[in-house]
């Protein structure tokens, strides 16, 4: 269904083990590798503490701050677009996209999945409203992975283009007229697009599980905030103040633990028959990983329902001996998730961030009685924390006024 009917065929957890596939990947880790995501550290600084003079003006509105954040920040490196604060067209295609990948992603939720057959199916025929769902996303995905392209490729024609991954892209084309122009532009183009497919869905997730975590375990959040304190001394972090910051590096890896943004990964095929523990697995065979039982195996991780960073720390650092989440949090294999870097650097200047600047608790009723938000999640292909409400306030006033007067050059 995502990819023959709705056209999900841009994503890199969609395109076809080949060579095709190895070109994309081999495009996005140009970009996107560990020693290329520095690059990026001006931008995510930038957007973070933009992020934090909004929930300064509006505390209450921190899932929408959350969103926009990360929209604001792909969208900057990936076009070099400045996005509008509300009804952006380009978010709001992008998130209509994700939605609909992500609820193709759900084991059953589309009966074409398992009875290929069915494509023959006139859209007319009772029970076929998936074709009209098919058709919608196709031409949403049509706009999502080319509007943006273009709109780039218009500015550099210009002379006013920012410089991007896409431009970067671009410059890097063969001439027009070239053998491998087309197919060279086209991974140009999905590369550029894949970024907030993959990207949006999941960090909102870890966002708010964060939100929700520091309503849940104060005294976790205290002892962020007492390191945070010792090492910044009245200051924003920076990205190299992350050696220094242990507890915070503890606490992403437990964050990323304790709530599975995909919790089977995303499925795979087999592309070849393989035998594992007695069992024989045809090639062709969908393969889905239990990313949730392994972060959450009580013989590794003691009392896993239970957030504690500590787990990953020994004698005041990060304990090597401790298996790191990242085996199952970012995929399994060669379709790991090769923005993986990207997403780590963002997580840590948020949460340095918001947690160096704001409380965060639960909200108090009428009597004055902390309204503790219940753990849930919701979803599909990726789970969500359920709706809740959080009280976020600055630290000090002090604080509330170096966000407040923070330069716009700085921002």
């Amino acid at each position: 269904m995502a990819v023959d009917h709705m056209k999900f065929d841009y994503a890199l957890a969609t395109v076809p083990y080949g060579h095709l596939w190895r070109r994309h990947r081999r495009a996005f880790h140009q970009h996107f590798s560990t020693s290329q995501v520095q690059k990026y550290n001006g931008a995510q600084t930038k957007e973070a503490r933009m992020f934090l003079r909004r929930l300064l003006d509006a505390p209450d509105d921190f899932a929408h701050h959350i969103h926009h954040f990360i929209a604001a920040l792909i969208m900057s490196v990936s076009y070099g677009m400045t996005v509008q604060e509300t009804n952006d067209p380009y978010i709001f295609r992008a998130q209509q996209a994700n939605k609909g990948f992500t609820d193709a992603g759900v084991a059953g939720r589309y009966l074409v999945n398992n009875f290929p057959a069915m494509k023959y199916i006139p859209s007319w025929f009772p029970g076929a409203g998936w074709k009209k769902t098919g058709e919608y996303f196709a031409e949403l995905n049509q706009l999502v992975s080319r509007k943006p392209f273009e709109f780039v490729k218009e500015r550099m024609a210009d002379g006013t283009a920012i410089p991007s991954v896409a431009s970067a892209l671009i410059n890097d084309l063969p001439a027009e007229g070239s053998p491998n122009r087309e197919e060279e532009e086209r991974v140009a183009r999905n590369v550029a697009a894949v970024s907030y497919l993959a990207g949006e869905d999941t960090l909102a997730s870890t966002f708010l599980s964060f939100v929700l975590v520091m309503c849940l375990y104060p005294e976790v959040q205290k002892k962020a905030q007492a390191e945070l304190d010792r090492v910044l001394n009245g200051r924003l972090p920076e990205y190299n103040d992350r050696p220094s910051l242990p507890y915070i590096n503890a606490f992403i890896h437990e964050l990323n633990r304790w709530h599975q943004v995909l919790p089977s990964a995303i499925p795979h095929l087999t592309s070849e028959s393989d035998e594992y523990d007695g069992y024989f697995i045809p090639k062709g065979t969908i393969v889905i990983g239990n990313s949730w039982s392994i972060l959450q195996d009580p013989t590794v991780y003691k009392d896993p329902e239970r957030f504690i960073p500590e787990r990953f720390m020994k004698d005041g650092e990060l304990d090597p001996n401790v298996q790191d989440p990242s085996v199952a949090v970012f995929g399994f294999g060669r379709r790991i998730c090769p923005g993986r870097f990207m997403g780590d650097s963002t997580i840590f200047i948020v949460v340095a961030s918001v947690l160096s600047a704001f409380d965060i608790s639960p909200p108090l009723d009428k009597d004055g009685r902390p309204i503790v938000p219940e753990v849930r999640f919701g979803g599909d292909l990726s789970a969500h924390p359920l709706p809740f409400q959080a009280s976020i306030q600055p630290r000090s006033r002090k604080v509330a006024e170096m966000i407040h007067n923070l330069e716009l050059s700085e921002l």
